[in-house]
C-alpha cells in the first residue's frame, strides 16, 4: 500500500491559513468523484413455479387465513397453548436476541459513515536528559523537568468516495431483514410444533376411547359367555377364549395413556416451562379436531408467505452489496484527521489564547500493488452472490415441493380418515347382527369373537387415521408459510428499500 499523508509535524508547521484552502480544494476534488461501485440489487432470477396445483384439492379461487390458522379449529385449548408460546417459548426468544444483535451490528456498520471525536486532558510530569539529543543544559531557561498541561480533541473521518460504507449498509440492513424473517420461520415452527404435539395428546385420548369402548363390548361378551356357561349352553374353553380377548386389548391401554402423557409433557416444554406445567390437559376435555378442505390460494403465493424463501432472497442482496465492498478496495480512499486543544508548561496558562494548538491531517490512501489479493476477493464474492442465488431457486423449488406433498398427504389422510369411518359403521352393523344371533344360539362364540375383533380393530384404525389427518393439516399449514403474518411487499419491492439506507430505520 502505498500512502501520501501531509506529516502531522509538517502540518503543524504550515500556518493555518494556508492548510485550510489546501485541504478544501482536495476534499473537494475527491468528493467530486464520488460514486458507488459494484453492481446494484435487482429482482431474483425467475424461478418456474408452474401453472398450479397439481390436485384438486387446492382451491385457487379462495386463499384461507393462514396467519392465526388455528383459530379456525375452534378449540380453546390449543388457542391458549400456541398464545403462551409465542410469549414464552425459548427457541422464539433466542430467535428475537439474533434480531436485536443483528441490529446492533447494521447499526455499528451504519457508524462507521459518521466523523469519529474524542476529547481528553492529561498532566505530564516528566524530566529529560540533560545528555540526550537535545542540550537542555545549554538551553538557558529551559529545565529539564517540566510539567506539561494538555486538554484537546481529535477528530476522523475517512469520506466515502465509492461507496463501500454504502454498500456495507445495504448488506448489514438484508442481513437484518433476513433475521427477522427467520425468526418468523422460528414462530412458524412453533406454532407447528404446539399444533401437532396437542393433536397427538387429543388423538391419544380418542384412541384410548376406542379402546375402551371396545374393552366394553368384550366384557358384555365375557359376561355374557360366563351366563351362558352357568345354564350348560356353553363350554369352559369359551370362557377362556372371551378372557383371552379382553385381557390382550385391556393390555393397549397402559401404551396409549403413556403417549397421551408424553404428548402434554413435551407441551410444558414447548411454552417455555417445565414439562409438567400442562399435565392438568391429562384431565380433559379434548375437543374433537376439525378436519376440512383447505382453499390455499394460487401456488405462487407461496414465494411471499414462506419464510425460508423470503431469508434466501435477502441473502441474495446482501451477497450483492459485499460485492461492491470489495470492489471499493480497488480505489483510493481519503481520510481526514483534526486536532485542537490547548497545551502549556503552566497551569495558569493553560486555557490562554497563546496556549492553542491545531492540526489538520488529510491522508490519501490507494493499493498500487497487493498481489491481487483484492481481485480475488471480488472473484470470491461474485461466486458467493451466484451461490446465493442458486440457494434462492433452490428455497422456492423445494418450498413448492414441501406444499405439494403436504396437499397429497392431507387429501389421502381426509380419504383414509373417510373410509376408516366407513368401515367401522360396517363393522359396528355386522357386530349388532353377530351378537343377536349368538344370543339366540345360531352361531358359535368364535364367530361372534371375530366379529368383535373386527370392531375393534375398526374403532382403533378410525381414530388413528383421524389423528393422522389432522398432524397431516399441521404439515400442510406449515408448508404453506402460516403461522406468522407475511410482509406485503414482494422480493423486487424489499429490494429497493434496502438499496435506500434513507428508507431503513
Amino acid at each position: 500500500m502505498t500512502r501520501t499523508p501531509l506529516s502531522r509535524k509538517t502540518a503543524m508547521a504550515l500556518p493555518v491559513g494556508r492548510l485550510r484552502p489546501l485541504a478544501l480544494a482536495l476534499s473537494c476534488a475527491l468528493l467530486a468523484a464520488c460514486t458507488t461501485v459494484g453492481p446494484d440489487y435487482r429482482e431474483p432470477p425467475k424461478v418456474n413455479v408452474g401453472s398450479g396445483w397439481t390436485l384438486p384439492l387446492a382451491s385457487e379461487a379462495d386463499s384461507a387465513e393462514l396467519a392465526h390458522w388455528w383459530t379456525a379449529l375452534g378449540d380453546p385449548v390449543l388457542d391458549r397453548l400456541i398464545g403462551t408460546a409465542l410469549a414464552q417459548n425459548l427457541d422464539l426468544r433466542q430467535a428475537m436476541a439474533r434480531i436485536d444483535e443483528a441490529r446492533a451490528l447494521r447499526d455499528r456498520v451504519a457508524g462507521d459513515r459518521l466523523p469519529t471525536a474524542s476529547v481528553g486532558a492529561s498532566v505530564n510530569r516528566r524530566r529529560q536528559s540533560e545528555n540526550g539529543p537535545l542540550p537542555i543544559g545549554s538551553i538557558p531557561g529551559l529545565d529539564a523537568t517540566q510539567t506539561i498541561y494538555d486538554a484537546g480533541f481529535d477528530a476522523a473521518w475517512e469520506a466515502d468516495l465509492f461507496g463501500a460504507k454504502r454498500r456495507a449498509l445495504e448488506g448489514a440492513s438484508a442481513r437484518l431483514e433476513a433475521t427477522e424473517i427467520e425468526a418468523q420461520g422460528v414462530r412458524m415452527r412453533i406454532v407447528a410444533e404446539v399444533a401437532r404435539t396437542w393433536f397427538t395428546a387429543v388423538g391419544a385420548e380418542h384412541e384410548l376411547q376406542a379402546q375402551q369402548a371396545s374393552l366394553d363390548t368384550l366384557q358384555q361378551t365375557l359376561e355374557l359367555v360366563r351366563l351362558r356357561y352357568s345354564l350348560g349352553d356353553a363350554a369352559a374353553a369359551d370362557v377362556d377364549t372371551a378372557y383371552a380377548q379382553w385381557a390382550a386389548l385391556n393390555a393397549l391401554l397402559p401404551d396409549i395413556e403413556a403417549r397421551k402423557r408424553a404428548a402434554v409433557l413435551s407441551l410444558g416444554v414447548l411454552l417455555g416451562a417445565t414439562p409438567e406445567r400442562e399435565l392438568a390437559l391429562l384431565a380433559g376435555p379434548f375437543t374433537p379436531i376439525t378436519l376440512q378442505m383447505l382453499p390455499v390460494g394460487a401456488r405462487a403465493d407461496i414465494l411471499r408467505r414462506r419464510p425460508d424463501v423470503l431469508a434466501a432472497e435477502r441473502g441474495l442482496a446482501a451477497s450483492t452489496a459485499d460485492i461492491g465492498v470489495a470492489t471499493a478496495e480497488l480505489f483510493p480512499k481519503l481520510s481526514i484527521g483534526l486536532g485542537g486543544g490547548f497545551q502549556a508548561l503552566s497551569a495558569g496558562d493553560w486555557f490562554d489564547p497563546s496556549s492553542t494548538r491545531f492540526s489538520i491531517l488529510p491522508l490519501i490512501s490507494w493499493r498500487v500493488f497487493d498481489g491481487g489479493r483484492v481481485r480475488a476477493e471480488i472473484r470470491a464474492r461474485e461466486a458467493a452472490e451466484q451461490r446465493a442465488a442458486l440457494a434462492y431457486e433452490q428455497a422456492v423449488l423445494s418450498a413448492l415441493g414441501d406444499a405439494e406433498r403436504a396437499l397429497g398427504d392431507y387429501q389421502a389422510g381426509l380419504d383414509t380418515a373417510e373410509r376408516r369411518r366407513t368401515a367401522l359403521d360396517a363393522a359396528r352393523a355386522s357386530h349388532g347382527h353377530a351378537r343377536a344371533r349368538y344370543t339366540a344360539g345360531d352361531i358359535p362364540l368364535v364367530e361372534l369373537l371375530a366379529a368383535e375383533r373386527s370392531l375393534h380393530e375398526a374403532e382403533s384404525s378410525a381414530a388413528r387415521a383421524e389423528t393422522s389427518a389432522a398432524i397431516q393439516l399441521v404439515a400442510l399449514y406449515k408448508a404453506l408459510g402460516g403461522g406468522w403474518d407475511a410482509p406485503a411487499t414482494t422480493p423486487a419491492s424489499a429490494a429497493t428499500s434496502a438499496r435506500d439506507p434513507a428508507m431503513k430505520p
